[in-house]
């Protein structure tokens, strides 16, 4: 048997830290070696971290990148590691993955499918790989390829496959979003199944900015059956054994197989073989792994909180912060907010301040102390009526006579953001801003208010999403959030007897019609078309439009929708499209 045990580095690199990453590396190498892998796969530009953006501009960032990739070289000794970085020649610079075996680079692969969209801009920074290789390893074949490579079922790996390759190894920055894990699961499985080989999908984990990496590295083997699966949003090793067998086995009851070769033979040229030495072991050596190393999968809302964490952590650690703070209105998004960065960041790295003011009721001033008390972080009072009323008395000669009504509740907004930038100016705290989409949609916000802060973590989570996860987290980790805090009806208390819903439709249709617009760019007319109210729709995309020159000034915020608002949604903010029902009559 052509036995072969595969190791996958499922990394947390962090951004420009080379040397920081280069230790990881090392010690994944080591690891791996100790538990007896032939081959380690690391993640797409793991040197360097992804996405490097506009460091890659930067020529002795590349230089160092490649220094760095020598000490790779130099470590890898009695395996075959596969690693991603930044590689150029005189042209271009260009996605790339490093084959390396004992000591020596035995070539690269560059990327060919290189994303231009969403979150992505790989067209702005690389060139495009034209070469399919496959390396040899004593009879044991094996192609690579990067990422978006896989995601086409005529691709890198298909030539690969069709010009001999068993196994098909993709390294991989794949960013979260809600339900992608299983998006890819099916996906990398169809792959294995209609190349009849193993595909080993090794991808990064952790937070970098606005984006998620959620781990979750897979192994299929030639029928599309699952053989491994990495834990989501922590760091592993993560191991399969694997048998090249199978896959010659599968092939000989496969004719299709047989077309597919002769076709190959056509671009052959294009598919160059680089050779090293073999690396399978007898059978006998490698024990059979057991169900332990498929980690269980997540529930819908168990990812999304797990990821919000992941976010939240690395985001406040990868920037040299240790502690955070956010205002805690008593309300929903301020609740969810702090139970989160408590989970992620530990109760004593997080303080919450309520802010009331003479509208502020005292069921809200009582589930704020409630909270702080339930998460065991630190709690602080500050009432902002003193200032408040100084603005008042200092602007009742230009005010006089005007109806100024959103003008205070605006000031009161900014009154406490001041309050809590000046206690992170003085501790040196990252304020944590508490606005979900559903508000960043429409403008319910205030600008240098409840939007300040450094990170908005909850950004990008509609508020039905703010309601089922603050009740996964009391169900499953144990009550936290009060129950009033939950069930009373959202409200901003800016002024006597406000509800959110005296200026937005009910949030369950809100978000409704927001994910149609937002994420999925219906038009006027098809939202209609959905049973939904045509003034109302109206009305939600005026507000959604309109505001497009706050939300470009708001703090950068976690991604786990198919469509976030950002770096994934860009719209100008100078822009008179406005979108109708019909044509000018």
């Amino acid at each position: 048997m052509r036995a072969v045990r595969l190791a996958m580095a499922q990394m947390n690199a962090t951004v420009g830290d080379m040397e920081g990453n280069l230790r990881k590396i090392l010690e994944y190498i080591e690891w791996a070696r100790a538990r007896g892998a032939s081959i380690l796969l690391f993640p797409e530009l793991a040197l360097c971290g992804y996405p490097p953006e506009d460091l890659l501009l930067k020529p002795d960032f590349i230089d160092m990148n490649l220094r760095i990739l020598d000490e790779v070289r130099r470590a890898s000794r009695d395996l075959v590691t596969i690693i991603g970085y930044p590689d150029r020649d005189d042209y271009d610079i260009y996605n790339a993955a490093a084959i390396i075996q004992n000591g020596t680079i035995l070539g690269s692969y560059r990327k060919q499918y290189l994303p231009n969209y969403g979150v992505f801009d790989e067209n702005r920074y690389f060139g495009t790989g034209e070469l399919n290789p496959i390396w040899d390893f004593g009879g044991d074949l094996v192609g690579v390829s990067i990422c978006e490579d896989i995601w086409y079922p005529s691709g890198p790996a298909q030539w690969q496959a069709q010009a001999g390759a068993e196994l098909l190894a993709n390294i991989s920055a794949s960013p979260y979003y809600q339900g992608k894990g299983h998006v890819r699961e099916r996906m990398l499985a169809t792959r294995a199944a209609d190349n009849v080989a193993i595909v080993a999908y090794c991808n990064l984990v952790g937070g970098q900015d606005e984006l998620v990496f959620d781990g979750w590295s897979l192994v299929y083997g030639p029928s599309g059956e699952l053989l491994a699966r990495g834990p989501a949003y922590e760091e592993a090793l993560v191991l399969a054994d694997l048998d090249l067998n199978t896959v010659f086995r599968a092939r000989l009851h496969d004719p299709r197989r047989r077309k597919e070769r002769d076709a190959a033979e056509e671009w052959s040229d294009l598919t160059p073989r680089f050779r090293g030495t073999a690396l399978h072991q007898q059978h006998a050596e490698l024990p059979t792994l057991d169900d332990s190393l498929i980690a269980r999968e997540l529930g819908r809302i168990e990812e999304v909180y797990e990821a919000l964490k992941l976010g939240i952590r690395d985001y406040v650690r990868k920037n040299g912060f240790q502690k955070v703070a956010l205002g805690l209105s008593g309300g929903i998004d301020s609740a969810l907010t702090a139970a989160l960065a408590a989970d992620a960041l530990g109760p004593e790295n997080v303080m919450g301040v309520s802010m009331p003011s003479r509208y502020s009721s005292d069921h809200s001033k009582d589930d704020a102390q409630t909270l702080a008390e339930r998460l065991g972080i630190r709690y602080m009072q500050l009432p902002i009526e003193k200032p408040f009323a100084a603005y008042l008395d200092a602007l009742a000669e230009p005010f006089a006579g005007e109806d100024v009504n959103l003008a205070e509740e605006n000031i009161q907004a900014r009154i406490r953001g001041n309050y809590l930038m000046a206690l992170a100016n003085a501790f040196g705290y990252l304020v944590l801003a508490t606005g979900n989409k559903s508000e960043a949609a429409v403008g319910y916000a205030t600008l240098y208010g409840d939007m300040a802060g450094g990170f908005s973590p909850i950004k990008d989570v509609p508020k039905t999403l703010v309601y089922a996860l603050s009740r996964w987290r009391n169900d499953t980790l144990g009550e936290v959030i009060p129950e009033s805090s939950i069930t009373k009806p959202p409200s901003a208390e800016l002024r006597p007897g406000q509800m959110d819903q005296d200026s937005l439709p009910p949030y369950d249709i809100l978000d409704a019609i927001l994910e149609r617009y937002v994420e999925e760019d219906y038009s006027v007319s098809e939202i209609v078309q959905d049973g939904f109210d045509e003034t109302t729709t109206l009305k939600v995309i005026r507000m959604v439009d309109n505001n497009e020159f706050k939300r470009r000034q708001a703090a950068p915020g976690i991604k786990i929708t198919t469509r976030a608002f950002g770096k994934d949604r860009r719209l100008p903010i100078t822009n008179r499209w406005r979108p109708g029902w019909a044509l000018p009559k």
